[in-house]
């Protein structure tokens, strides 16, 4: 009967922390509604808008990659619940970034856009990072889980590479103005991130191995 009323209580507590989750996630393109409504997107709208929005694509990818950590380290299952969600958001802002170079920047001029591409470095890269999120995005659906079985993890182990493509992309955008503050943050984030990761894996694998070693041992 406890477990009952706490299992209760958690998906009461998940579902306010989902609510607040979503509404904050919101935030920044209200913000970004309500800067151009006020005709306050500075001297340069396209370049407000543009970096506003693929700087919080990243800050939701970041977020997204930090939803396993932290569940391990609260030791509650149920935080897995909101990583589809951010990293529906992640892939909201990066269409809007997307949305916004190629609409406000290029003007659909598909000759540009190529130029662009080919001409710049970190435009090929973050192109590459939202394609490979296009796919991720599209196989979100609890119907798409179902039906890759194993195949949907090892497909949505894409993100570890989407996260590096992004950074990458945003470190050779600021390189060229000689301003690698923010990126260098960012980096160390996924950094820290992919790193848990790894070690995690590391200590799964070390009993196997120990074991290993042992068994000759126990045979003689």
């Amino acid at each position: 009967m406890q477990a009952w009323i706490f299992a209760r209580r958690s998906e009461r507590v998940l579902a306010h922390i989902r609510a607040m989750v979503f509404a904050a996630a919101l935030l920044p393109l209200l913000r970004l509604v309500a800067l151009g409504h006020a005709d306050a997107l500075g001297a340069n709208p396209v370049e407000f808008v543009t970096r506003s929005t693929g700087t919080w694509a990243l800050v939701m990818l970041c977020v997204t990659l930090s939803v396993s950590p932290l569940k391990q380290l609260l030791g509650w299952p149920r935080l897995l619940r909101l990583r589809r969600m951010l990293g529906l958001y992640a892939f909201f802002y990066a269409a809007l970034h997307f949305g916004a170079w190629v609409w406000f920047d290029q003007w659909f001029d598909l000759a540009s856009m190529t130029a662009d591409v080919v001409d710049r470095p970190f435009v090929t890269v973050g192109l590459t990072a939202f394609a490979l999120m296009l796919p991720l995005a599209a196989t979100s659906t609890h119907a798409m889980m179902r039906r890759l079985g194993r195949r949907w993890q090892e497909l949505h182990r894409l993100v570890y590479a989407v996260a590096v493509l992004a950074v990458l992309h945003f470190w050779w955008h600021k390189a060229a103005k000689n301003d690698l503050a923010e990126p260098m943050i960012y980096a160390a984030v996924v950094a820290l991130l992919l790193g848990l990761r790894v070690l995690r894996r590391l200590a799964h694998r070390a009993p196997v191995g120990a074991s290993a070693r042992q068994a000759p041992l126990e045979r003689e």
